[in-house]
């Protein structure tokens, strides 16, 4: 495959159950891919994060279709208000940036959507993985970072640290406990490998995903 995936894209691969094609903690998922389209813009300079307010820098397609929508509806929300909060805008937002997000990956032939009725009635949507090699890439390279404790390049850091504010620890290595790899996610995803303003974003966004969960956790209960 040509290019790089989104960082959106590499956490609902990890959610996905490979065989039936249901997203897995869909209700951590969420957040984690609004924050992670969030931080592949601030990463991009379209948008920038300063006490914890979000601000437009720059409108320039990225090329990428699921960051440039994502980018639009920014630019639309911004139009009243230059800054407002990045935690009102992943709570807008982390409730409706799954679909988009399946759409890409289905647009990319790694996963097909499969529609049936349950009950004869109600529309029920599984994404099933049609090729596999860029799961068994990204799950390579999450292990040589947090179990072969090797210093991982920046979109590699910043995945892991988004992976661990949305508390999908299990997701990202089944096979272990989240005791065994959660010091060391932390310790990533609070090193000095970013610029001290994508750090300070992930921090706002680690922030507001905690928020986020709570409430949903609550909503549901």
């Amino acid at each position: 495959m040509g290019t790089t995936i989104t960082l959106a894209e590499e956490i609902m691969l990890l959610s996905l159950d490979d065989e039936s094609g249901a997203v897995r903690q869909r209700q951590s998922v969420a957040p984690a891919l609004a924050g992670a389209i969030l931080l592949e813009l601030v990463l991009a300079e379209r948008v920038s994060i300063s006490g914890k307010h979000l601000e437009l820098r720059s409108t320039e397609p990225t090329g990428e279709p699921l960051l440039d929508g994502r980018l639009r509806l920014i630019e639309t929300w911004l139009r009243r208000l230059s800054r407002r909060r990045v935690a009102d805008w992943l709570t807008k937002d982390y409730m409706k940036v799954t679909g988009p997000v399946l759409e890409r990956l289905g647009e990319r032939g790694l996963v097909a959507e499969q529609v049936r009725k349950v009950l004869g009635v109600f529309p029920q949507r599984r994404y099933p993985e049609v090729d596999g090699t860029v799961e068994r890439a990204l799950r390579e390279r999450l292990a040589t970072a947090v179990l072969g404790n090797v210093r991982p390049d920046d979109r590699t850091a910043g995945l892991i640290a988004l992976l661990h504010g949305a508390k999908l620890h299990r997701l990202a290595f089944p096979d272990h406990s989240p005791a065994a790899v959660k010091p060391r996610m932390a310790e990533i995803a609070d090193g000095q490998w970013a610029a001290d303003g994508v750090r300070a974003a992930i921090r706002d966004m680690q922030a507001a995903m905690v928020v986020m969960m709570a409430a949903t956790a609550a909503a549901v209960s």
